[in-house]
Order: C-alpha cells, then sequence, then structure tokens
C-alpha cells in the first residue's frame, strides 16, 4: 500500500534528520525562533458574512496524480491565493511523494501573512518542533496512522507549543479516536489513503456524530462551487483545495470564484 510507504519513507528520514540535528538542539532553537504560531480558528469557522472558509493548498505532486503543476512557485502561489482571499494555506512539505520541501513554510511565512499548516505525514514530537521552526500555524495529524495514544501525545505537544491540530478522519473509527484525543479542527477526508478511492458522501456520514463545537473541514474531491455550497449547508466550516487550484492558470481567481457568496 502506499501509505506504508509513504510511512516507511518518512520514518527513514526522520532517523538521518535526528541525526544531523538532535531534538535537544531543535529545543533550544526556539528560544530564538521569532515565528510564534497564529491562532488559526477564527480564520477557519464559518460565519454568516464569510460562510466559505479555504484553505487553499501549495501542491506540486502527489502519489495518484504524479506531478501537478509544472511551472511551481511556492511564493509566487500563496501571494496569489492570498490576493483571491484564502483564509489558510496549506503548504505540503513531505518530499519524496508529493515534492513538497520544508523550506516552502519559511518562504511563504516570509512574504505572505497567511496563517499556514504544515502538511505532511506526522508520526513524531520531531516534525512538530521542525513546524514551529519554519513557521507553520496548525499542523496536519492522520488518525488512521497513529494510535490512539501516540496521537494524543501529538496532539498535546503541538498545542502545548502554542499550534493548533487538524485531525484528519476517513471512518467512524477515526473520528471516535480524533474526538477522544481532543482534536478541536476535524478534517473530514473523502479520499481512501490506502484506494485512493472517492467517497463524497463521508461528510454527511460523519457530520452528526461530531460534537457541536469542533471546526469541520472538508478535504478531497472539492472542485466546483455546488459541492461547496451543499457540504456549507449540512455544517462544514472550511475546505481545503489543492489539485483543482493547483490546475487552474489564475489560482488567486479559482480561489475567489470559491469564495463568492
Amino acid at each position: 500500500m502506499i501509505l506504508d510507504e509513504i510511512i516507511k519513507q518518512t520514518e527513514e528520514d526522520l532517523k538521518k534528520r535526528k541525526k544531523e540535528f538532535p531534538i535537544e538542539w531543535l529545543g533550544r532553537s526556539l528560544s530564538y525562533n521569532n515565528l510564534v504560531p497564529r491562532d488559526v480558528k477564527p480564520y477557519l469557522r464559518s460565519t454568516k458574512e464569510n460562510p466559505y472558509r479555504i484553505i487553499a493548498e501549495v501542491k506540486k505532486a502527489s502519489p495518484s496524480k504524479g506531478v501537478i503543476r509544472d511551472d511551481f512557485d511556492p511564493i509566487a502561489i500563496a501571494q496569489s491565493y492570498k490576493e483571491g482571499g484564502a483564509d489558510a494555506l496549506s503548504v505540503l512539505t513531505e518530499p519524496h511523494f508529493f515534492k513538497g520541501n520544508l523550506e516552502y513554510l519559511a518562504q511563504i511565512r516570509r512574504y505572505v501573512p497567511t496563517p499556514l499548516l504544515r502538511k505532511d505525514f506526522i508520526i513524531d514530537e520531531y516534525q512538530i518542533l521542525e513546524a514551529y521552526m519554519y513557521g507553520a500555524d496548525f499542523i496536519l495529524l492522520i488518525a488512521k496512522v497513529l494510535s490512539k495514544k501516540k496521537l494524543f501525545a501529538l496532539l498535546s505537544f503541538a498545542v502545548n507549543l502554542g499550534m493548533e491540530v487538524l485531525v484528519e478522519v476517513h471512518d467512524k473509527t477515526d473520528l471516535l479516536k480524533a474526538v477522544s484525543a481532543g482534536g478541536n479542527i476535524i478534517g473530514i477526508n473523502h479520499r481512501n489513503l490506502e484506494t485512493f478511492d472517492m467517497d463524497m458522501s463521508l461528510s454527511q456520514k460523519l457530520l452528526p456524530l461530531i460534537p457541536k463545537d469542533k471546526i469541520i473541514v472538508a478535504e478531497s474531491g472539492l472542485n466546483n462551487k455546488e459541492t461547496i455550497v451543499n457540504l456549507s449547508s449540512i455544517g462544514v466550516d472550511a475546505f481545503l483545495i489543492g489539485e483543482h487550484f493547483m490546475r487552474q492558470n489564475d489560482v488567486g481567481l479559482a480561489v475567489r470564484e470559491m469564495k463568492k457568496v
């Protein structure tokens, strides 16, 4: 399964990075870091005035689709997203399967004021410290790849650093794990990470099970305004959109079109 390959590669990369820059070194470096995480919840919770919150993704490639955008300039893309009214940006940092880079976070944080998500396969506190140092405001934790105990530990570690967590779920078991761990922002991913099949009815199935105080983010398969409007009507606050935007000539215009009320 591709998910197993990604996690295995992530573990190997972590061993190398930890050897070169031990976690103690990262911890000490925090005292010199002025990139304090921003509270992302006000940017993600829908309001009457801003019903369609958009997390626009800076994404070059994916395992299922290969390279999505050849003319990939992360800073220019992020700036266009901001001009289009994106509420937050998701930055892919996984280098092998998604062609991402941690440096994209730091580069975008320097030039674009929009809140940033580090989107990666985070399985260790080390990666959360990296996210903090490179300017992320919140991180992605995928319930499917973490035990209940590990999810709670990583979520707590991030929150204690002042960061928020988008906990991604793919089914009821994931959801129960996410809520039990204390997740405030729940991401419902319509794409099965093992088969890449889509279930666009998943949000409708899981939403009734989610406590009312949670912020709900829909992920994957969001390529038209009708889908956004329908999901918003049943309680989704924000929409994480990557591939659809990355295939547009004018990504800023694409965001504006999605946000139109």
